[in-house]
This record gives C-alpha cells, sequence and structure tokens, in this order.
C-alpha cells in the first residue's frame, strides 16, 4: 500500500513539515557528494546515525562522532540511506504531516516530531542495546506522526495504491494494517541488527500515539464537537472533518 493522499484539508500552510522536508532532502543531497555515500565504517552514518551501543552504555564507540553521543539520536533521524529510504518517509511526512500540524500548531508539532524521533531511537536501542551498525532514517519520527494522525482523524479517506488500483481506505484501517505488519516484521527479526529499524517505528509510533493527547487537545475537542453536529451546521459539519 502506497498513500497518495488524504481527503482532510488544511486551514493554513505547513511550513514546518515543508522545512523538514527540505531539511532531509538537503542533508541528503549532501550526502550524495561523499565516498560511498557515508557508509564507510568511518563515514557519516557511523558519526551522526544512532549507534545504540552508545545510548545504552553512554560511550562513544570508534569512529569518534561529529556531535557528543547523546546528539545522534537527533541527529540521525536527517540522515537516509539512500532514494527509495527518502522518497517514501517524505512521502508519508506529507500526507500526515501537514494535518497534524494543522492540529497542533506550528511549535508544537515541531517538538512533537523530533520528541517521537526521540522515542523511537530509545525503543531500538532498548531492543538491540548492543548493536553497533548505525540506525539512521525520520521514519521513527513519522510513525509518531501516523500514531497521531489515527487518532485525530481516524475516519478520513487515505486514497493509496494497492496492487495496481488506487482506492481509498479509512485512515484507522491503513495505518493500523502498517503497524500490524510492523509488528510482525519486527518480531521476524527480533534479535537481527541491519535492515529495517522496525523497533524504532513501533516505539515513534506509540510515543506519537499517547503524546496527541497532550499536543493537540484542544483540536481533539474540536473535530469531537464537529462530529456531533448535523450535516451543515454552522460550518464544521460540512467542512470534511474526519
Amino acid at each position: 500500500m502506497i498513500p497518495l493522499y488524504d481527503t482532510i484539508p488544511t486551514r493554513r500552510f505547513p511550513v514546518v513539515t515543508v522545512g523538514l522536508i527540505v531539511a532531509n532532502v538537503l542533508v541528503f543531497l549532501f550526502e550524495l557528494t561523499l565516498p560511498a555515500h557515508g557508509l564507510t565504517t568511518d563515514g557519516l552514518f557511523y558519526r551522526l546515525g544512532l549507534i545504540p551501543y552508545e545510548l545504552v552504555h553512554q560511550v562513544d564507540v570508534p569512529p569518534h562522532d561529529l556531535v557528543p553521543w547523546a546528539f545522534t539520536p537527533l541527529t540521525s533521524q536527517f540522515l537516509h540511506a539512500g532514494w527509495l529510504h527518502i522518497i517514501f518517509n517524505m512521502l508519508f511526512l506529507w500526507i500526515f504531516g501537514n494535518n497534524v500540524e494543522d492540529a497542533m500548531g506550528r511549535l508544537k508539532f515541531l517538538v512533537f516530531y523530533l520528541v517521537c524521533g526521540l522515542a523511537a531511537a530509545l525503543a531500538q536501542s532498548l531492543v538491540l542495546p548492543d548493536a553497533t551498525a548505525p540506525t539512521i532514517g525520520a521514519s521513527g519520527a513519522i510513525a509518531g506522526v501516523l500514531g497521531a494522525y489515527i487518532v485525530l482523524y481516524p475516519r478520513s479517506q487515505v486514497l493509496s495504491w494497492v496492487f495496481f488500483l488506487i482506492v481509498p481506505l479509512p485512515a484507522w484501517l491503513w495505518i493500523g494494517i502498517w503497524f500490524v505488519t510492523q509488528l510482525f516484521e519486527g518480531a521476524a527479526t527480533l534479535g537481527r541488527t541491519g535492515g529495517v529499524a522496525y523497533f524504532a517505528h513501533i516505539g515513534g509510533f506509540i510515543a506519537g500515539l499517547l503524546l496527541v493527547f497532550v499536543f493537540a487537545a484542544r483540536r481533539r475537542a474540536e473535530l469531537r464537537r464537529a462530529r456531533r453536529l448535523p450535516p451543515g451546521y454552522g460550518g464544521w459539519g460540512g467542512g470534511g472533518w474526519a
């Protein structure tokens, strides 16, 4: 399932979402100028990526990081391993992030996004505490955005490409299938290092699912009131809110 767009309109331009996308793309373009795309054992991924062993044991292991090890859960969020990695991450961020930003407000959304990324890094590190391979990518933070979205807009429609067909799926189903997939894939790879960081996705999603009640409490109350109004009432009933 590849999401194409959703049916929830935004009330204002998503400055933070676009800014995060631009920042990720610029960092990725910089990566492309480096030898071996940063994949060597002394490359950018090892120096700015999250090394679970470092986080759990609170020590910097060679090669030495470009920032203190405690900051790598943040810097790792802006690194990507290839074109498909960044394209799909930024697609997900654009489709789901603009509405969550709209619900929280710009500053709160930025803090929420980064905190979910930190929660994702912690989850991955606790599951694989001795891993010395770098974990990189924005998907943990974006998983938190999905967690917030399913709470805020469970009945919105997500137009998706499924087996060469474009079909509308309710957000609760689309995100639910995605999360269950992460659980099964994570269980299948438990104890292995390398590959997709499924436990970062799971940790980020759970963080977003919980933190949305703090970061978007007022918007949730507005949406609940809107759902109780008859169609066409005031301007909320026919506004397309899930």
